[in-house]
């Protein structure tokens, strides 16, 4: 395996890495996070919300500018290969989920960080925060696809030129070249 190969694969696996936490970050707040809403109050949503929303954002922002120079690297690495699809819609995906969280949950992120008071303003800020958050976990599983996607298309071609490789060979009298080796049957 060449230096090239192995920094490619060390590269996709990064993008991985990644996507994973999204989707485990996104399915853990629809599982975990979502089910208890209904029992927040403008006294409690505080410290259930606001320290870790602000601790995942400037950890996602981070981690966000990592995929896209992942996913476009991967790319330029298989733009010449049937591959060269993945890491594009990840890219994609990527680019989409960050313009949902800055121009739609932020500004709920935002309202929650200023401190709500009326309860009625807290149920219609968590509503739709919750809403577009399941959008995003959407769009987070689908780039989680697309990178296993990746490795399971590598893996089915990997098997299958293992698979070739492992058959008998016979020679071919008549043409002189050499091909799998298939019993005739009468």
């Amino acid at each position: 395996m060449s230096r090239r190969e192995v920094f490619r694969l060390v590269n996709a696996c990064l993008l991985l890495l990644c996507v994973s936490m999204y989707l485990g970050t996104g399915w853990s707040l629809i599982l975990f996070t979502f089910p208890i809403a209904p029992e927040l109050t403008v006294d409690n949503y505080y410290l259930q919300f606001v320290p870790q929303v602000q601790a995942a954002t400037r950890f996602f922002t981070w981690m966000t500018g990592v995929m896209l120079v992942s996913a476009a690297v991967l790319w330029w690495g298989e733009r010449r290969t049937a591959y060269k699809w993945y890491p594009a819609a990840v890219f994609g995906l990527v680019v989409v989920a960050t313009l949902l969280t800055r121009f739609l949950i932020f500004p709920y992120n935002d309202a929650m960080a200023a401190g709500i008071t009326d309860p009625a303003e807290l149920s219609r800020v968590l509503a739709g925060w919750m809403r577009t958050n399941v959008i995003r976990v959407s769009l987070w599983t689908l780039q989680w696809l697309a990178m296993v996607g990746y490795f399971a298309h590598k893996l089915v071609r990997l098997e299958r030129a293992a698979h070739a490789g492992s058959q008998p060979v016979a020679r071919d009298s008549r043409r002189g070249t050499r091909g799998p080796l298939v019993e005739a049957r009468t």
